[in-house]
């Protein structure tokens, strides 16, 4: 009998053991990492290639115009708009145009596809008295999170002979960051 009672102890031991050994506690870390980069919107456009800057619209103008002014405007109809994450830094350089120094009288020009040339420039304020060369950059504040009015104006100047049409021009534009 004494050997079945110390199987019977050994056992019960062994049980014990055993469900204590299941009890046990494992503790660790997950180390969770993000990098953030500098990132900048134009318009609210994310994109690298191919955004729009905006347009400049002279509108409808008779063939016999002087002057008419302009405001590059956004998609949504407002005024350029940058968004550069917080203490980022950026500038807008507005580069060569298709048509550039094909006509008298400014350093741009609108084509009508036919030869025909009216000639325009850019400026950085509404006044049109500081003009901005082609290559020219505008620099944009230090951002604070929150997106950022850039206001680019263009001015054409009429002249003689000009057939009626619709005359256009392509600018490159960058932002840089």
């Amino acid at each position: 009998m004494r050997t079945h009672l110390t199987c019977s102890v050994l056992a019960g031991l062994a049980l014990a053991l055993a469900s204590q050994a299941q009890a046990a506690t494992v503790t660790g870390t997950i180390n969770s990492t993000l990098t953030l980069i500098a990132a900048c919107q134009v318009n609210g456009s994310a994109g690298t290639s191919g955004v729009n800057f905006g347009n400049l619209n002279f509108g409808t103008q008779d063939a016999l115009f002087g002057t008419a002014n302009a405001q590059v405007m956004g998609p949504g109809g407002g005024a350029m708009s940058i968004l550069c994450s917080n203490g980022t830094g950026a500038s807008i350089r507005v580069r060569a145009g298709a048509h550039d120094g094909l006509s008298t009288g400014g350093t741009r020009a609108l084509a009508d596809g036919n030869g025909n040339f009216v000639p325009y420039d850019f400026y950085t304020d509404a006044g049109h008295t500081v003009p901005l060369a082609i290559d020219g950059s505008i620099a944009v504040p230090t951002s604070t999170g929150a997106a950022q009015t850039v206001n680019l104006y263009g001015q054409a100047k009429g002249k003689a002979g000009l057939p009626a049409g619709t005359y256009t021009d392509t600018v490159a534009v960058e932002l840089t960051f």
